[in-house]
């Protein structure tokens, strides 16, 4: 009968752990898997302890059973903290184990050294087993070990019953009982009936409590889980309950909307505050009535007239664990901003669109006014080439529009709009050249040219600080480039920075001959305007050294625009 009993516990033990598996979620307590492990260990110690009734069988199983009662007090403990949401420190959770651990260490030493047993004598009477034992030092400390993990559980347990507004009552109730049936069955561990023990029994009513426990629990993760979520859109309130309206759970932008769940308990009535009784709870009936209607609009005034209303999209539905309806949860969405930019499309939107455009088309023509007026500035400055830059910009123009008929060079409108427009801000640069060079009226000496090459890295910057604040990204860097690189050769042998081939940015190489054929073409204070044929004969030979070779096609099939140009404009 004996062995009976204890083969029942330990298959009652094991088939508790399998309930818990089966209801297994992996948002439960980590402790309490640890708990539905060792139980079972313990009770099969206890089965082996008395099925073979001689002093080596028992030590064995005796170290089986105190696998669990040096463990257990530990997970039991973590398991109260973190229902009860006190935070313990890593360094003390891993340090109390380890403690834990190096004492079962020493519980091994049985029948080898009187730390923990100094004796163990077996006597069977009657078909029941009794064991003499005669404890060593070790085993009052191993007890008062466990004492102390029990008021520890206690303290936490009490203090979170008058403090822990956000921990059930009932969990905090339940939490109790695992603690005092398994305090019992350590301190009352006496024989009911011959060799029947209490302890194994008391293991089996903390099991099923921590069940109970669990899928308590269950509520309150599902409402974790979606309140975690919604933290961080910071403008969506949240409140579930469970389908007799007892409160489960908020986020902190539901209770800003509503104040009273501060105060309020969990488990508690939701119909125990008024102001959620005519709101939250009238939602929630007209849903149950009929479940299409779950949408609300909630006006949330401001009683002192200081603040203007808000107003909040409200949606009642089902809360889900799983595939199970375990109760209601209601969103609150801020819409004030939403229902405000409604009426105002309303009423303004056509107009709105209307002057919205006009003023675009203001800023951008007088942005485009802007920079034409800074390069005839600069024009202006220099002597030898009025209309250069309304000539290069055309040059430009009719070079792109060559290009644009051939499909292999894919080059987009934008690309191609953005270079004809960023053409006359090429020599903005010279606005830094000191004017004894820019207006000298014959050919620089070799100190004046050097001097004169820095306008291309000037113009840069010029165009990068009068571009800075566009939002036209594209447009901004082929201006810049067009300042920078113009002067740039293909053979690497221009300035300023001497880049080579296809390191020269394609708006660069297109801008260079249109302001390289203008310079041959126009009339200098160093020197007369050349023929067509010439300057043709000059570009043509530079294909390939100066200019991109690329572009010879699209050249010679502009030349005969560039020269019916050229004949009317200068």
């Amino acid at each position: 009968m004996l062995q009976t009993y204890y083969l029942v516990v330990f298959i009652l033990a094991a088939l508790l752990a399998v309930a818990y598996v089966f209801i297994w979620h992996r948002h439960f307590n980590a402790s309490i898997m640890g708990i539905f492990i060792l139980i079972p260990v313990n009770t099969l110690g206890y089965m082996l302890l008395y099925d073979n009734p001689d002093v080596k069988s028992a030590y064995i199983g005796l170290k089986i059973i105190y696998l669990g009662g040096s463990l257990l007090p530990w997970f039991i403990t973590m398991t109260v903290c973190d229902l009860c949401q006190i935070t313990v420190n890593k360094r003390i959770r891993t340090g109390a184990f380890v403690f834990n651990c190096l004492m079962y260490g020493i519980i091994l030493t049985m029948g080898h050294a009187d730390l923990f047993y100094r004796s163990l004598e077996v006597e069977v009477k009657d078909g029941f087993v009794f064991f003499t034992k005669e404890y060593g030092p070790f085993h009052t400390f191993f007890y008062a070990v466990v004492c102390i993990y029990f008021l520890v559980s206690i303290i936490v347990i009490i203090y979170s019953l008058f403090n822990k507004k956000q921990v059930s009552r009932r969990i905090l109730f339940l939490l109790f009982i695992p603690e005092a049936a398994t305090v019992f069955g350590y301190f009352i561990n006496h024989h009911l009936i011959g060799g029947y023990e209490i302890l194994p029994v008391m293991y089996l009513f903390a099991q099923i409590t921590y069940i109970f426990i669990v899928r308590r629990m269950s509520l309150y993760e599902v409402s974790d889980m979606v309140v975690e979520s919604l933290v961080q859109s910071g403008d969506t309130g949240f409140i579930i309950m469970d389908f007799d309206h007892n409160y489960l759970g908020s986020n902190e932008t539901a209770k800003e909307i509503f104040p009273s769940l501060r105060d309020m308990r969990i488990d508690f009535k939701l119909s125990d505050s008024k102001e959620l009784e005519k709101t939250v709870l009238h939602w929630v009936a007209h849903f149950e009535e009929d479940q299409k209607n779950n949408k609300n609009l909630y006006v949330k005034r401001d009683p002192s007239g200081n603040e203007e209303d808000r107003m909040y999209s409200v949606n009642v539905d089902y809360m889900f664990d799983g595939s199970k309806r375990r109760g209601y949860q209601v969103f609150l969405a801020d819409d004030t901003q939403n229902q405000k930019y409604i009426k105002l499309l309303d009423k303004y939107n056509n107009e709105l669109e209307e002057e919205v455009e006009e003023k675009t088309k203001s800023i951008v023509l007088m942005h485009d006014n802007l920079v034409l007026s800074m390069a005839a500035m600069v024009e202006s400055r220099d002597n030898s080439t009025g209309g250069h830059i309304k000539r290069t910009s055309e040059g430009v123009r009719m070079l792109v529009e060559e290009i644009l008929k051939d499909d292999k060079m894919k080059l987009s409108d934008e690309f191609c709009k953005d270079i004809i427009k960023a053409a006359p801000m090429h020599d903005l640069g010279k606005i830094a050249v000191d004017d004894a060079i820019l207006r000298k009226p014959g050919r620089f000496t070799d100190e004046e040219f050097e001097k004169m090459k820095k306008h291309a890295e000037e113009g840069a910057k010029i165009v990068h600080e009068i571009l800075k604040s566009t939002d036209d990204e594209s447009f901004k860097i082929i201006a810049e480039n067009v300042a920078h690189y113009h002067h740039e050769r293909w053979d690497g042998s221009g300035y300023p920075e001497g880049l080579k081939g296809e390191e020269i940015p394609f708006e660069a190489r297109i801008m260079a001959i249109a302001d390289v054929y203008d310079a041959l073409v126009s009339k200098r204070v160093y020197k007369e305007s050349m023929s067509f044929e010439e300057a043709d004969k000059i570009i043509m030979d530079g294909m390939g050294k100066h200019f991109d070779a690329g572009l010879k096609e699209y050249y010679v099939k502009a030349r005969p625009r560039f020269e019916a140009y050229y004949k009317n404009n200068i």
